[in-house]
């Protein structure tokens, strides 16, 4: 049997910036970019022509909206800016560690996690409570490319634990995203109906396929 939870808002708790796209330039303002004076613009424009369901990593979001405004930014700026723009406070979610826990006793476990910020999800995890080796494999929609609830995301995540996808129990915080694995057969956990306190004894009454 192989888990994959959700992150934030299933796991963890996370302090984002109020205002994203004046945190962006302001860490951009500090690597010597020239943010333009229609920045808040540009940033909510659409700049990445993208697959639906696809991935667009904040960074590349970025460096798209400074080059539609004809600013140049050098030397992985917009990466940069957007990591320390996003360097969040984590807080464990209760139950959290036990789920992970008791879902670690019946099989692989993962992470299967929508973030467009590289190195989010991970540092999240560091400043969690969760030991370093909690999870047998991370997967962000930055990095596999494809966001939750489309297929591919859940494959992914099937994939590097080494199981069937249909196989799958994936626990979550959003019916729309994370229910998206019902349609590769999978099981879905919604943690308004099972709490993480409550999963432990779920899985026990849950057969291994």
């Amino acid at each position: 049997m192989a888990v994959s939870f959700d992150l934030f808002g299933t796991l963890v708790d996370a302090d984002r910036p109020d205002d994203p796209g004046a945190a962006v330039a302001a860490e951009l303002e500090a690597r010597g970019v020239a943010v333009p004076d229609d920045w808040d613009e540009a940033y909510r424009e659409g700049h990445v022509d993208a697959p639906r369901g696809a991935e667009v990593p904040l960074a590349a979001h970025v460096s798209a909206a400074l080059s539609s405004r004809g600013v140049n930014a050098p030397n992985n700026a917009p990466r940069r800016a957007v990591v320390a723009a996003f360097d969040p406070e984590v807080r464990t979610r209760d139950g959290a560690v036990e789920a992970v826990r008791a879902a670690a006793e019946r099989g692989p476990v993962g992470v299967c996690s929508n973030c467009s910020v590289p190195e989010l999800a991970r540092r999240a995890l560091v400043r969690s409570a969760f030991d370093r080796d909690a999870f047998d494999a991370v997967v962000t929609s930055v990095a596999c490319g494809w966001r939750k609830p489309h297929d591919r995301a859940f494959e992914a995540v099937a994939e590097q634990l080494d199981a069937d996808p249909a196989d799958l129990i994936h626990v979550g915080d959003d019916p729309r995203s994370d229910g998206g694995v019902r349609t590769l057969g999978a099981t879905f956990v919604h943690t308004d109906e099972v709490p993480l306190s409550e999963f432990p004894d779920w899985l026990e009454g849950h057969p291994c396929p």
